[in-house]
């Protein structure tokens, strides 16, 4: 391998760490420099996931202390991650890729518009129960959230690409937290898909694993993760959601053009 696109690739996994600790959807810069540059695009595929798993563990180190505040939640919502991310890992092994074409994009924009009005939606419906009826919904809305959180899991499991924004909607919406807290949270939940994703990859598709590319992008991402965990936890809230909106538009763009 050439040093330039040695360098290009790893500069390219800084970037999609960068990214994926701010929102998510880095796949983006890697699995297209990685097609650029003429790998498969299933080695391409299975190196990027497995290299990126390293970003995911330095973002989440940055927002350690988001994470603290969030324990309690993050121990009830980490399994359903890891069960949709192994349910999500089966379906890519099983089903034709043309299988979720379609409803990719519907969730990424889903999430997306969660992102947009999840704090309307939270201010309605404050105002609009009473205290005996915000105890019940609270216990339906830990329901709905665990379910969210699995069909996010099985999505990331399976594509991966944009994962973060579905993550954020689905939590902006049923969680009464600060938004820098629930990316937080978003950073552990990817990471504990991305590694479900990667192991499977390894165990089933060994030889798709070009392992130069993953160790390239693991630097690089790694990196990139300390690095978007310092600018993210620094974005206002309505920054940050208006960073959310504009990469899950150019995921939907990007789908929908291939």
């Amino acid at each position: 391998m050439p040093w330039t696109e040695a360098l290009l690739i790893l500069l390219a996994g800084m970037a999609a760490g960068t990214i994926n600790t701010i929102v998510g959807s880095g796949t983006l810069v890697t699995f297209p420099t990685l097609l650029a540059f003429g790998f498969p695009s299933v080695t391409a595929n299975v190196s990027n996931t497995i290299g990126l798993v390293a970003g995911g563990l330095s973002g989440t180190w940055g927002y350690r202390r988001e994470v603290r505040t969030m324990s309690d939640q993050l121990k009830r919502l980490a399994p359903m991650s890891f069960l949709g991310a192994v349910v999500g890992a089966l379906l890519l092994i099983v089903l034709p890729p043309s299988a979720f074409q379609a409803i990719v994009p519907a969730l990424i924009l889903l999430g997306v518009l969660l992102v947009i009005f999840g704090p309307r939606i939270q201010r309605w419906a404050a105002k609009n129960h009473t205290d005996q009826e915000v105890a019940h919904d609270s216990a339906g809305r830990r329901i709905l959230l665990a379910g969210g959180i699995f069909v996010a899991g099985v999505y990331g499991g399976y594509f991966g690409a944009a994962q973060g924004v579905l993550l954020m909607g689905i939590m902006s919406v049923l969680l009464s937290q600060p938004l820098q807290r629930i990316n937080g949270i978003k950073n552990v939940l990817g990471t504990i898909v991305n590694g479900v994703a990667a192991i499977t990859f390894i165990i089933v598709a060994r030889d798709h694993v070009d392992w130069r590319v993953a160790g390239l992008i693991a630097v690089g991402s790694l990196l990139g993760g300390f690095i978007g965990a310092g600018v993210g936890r620094k974005l206002p809230p309505n920054v940050l959601r208006g960073f959310i909106v504009v990469i899950g538009l150019i995921a939907i763009v990007n789908l929908l053009l291939k």
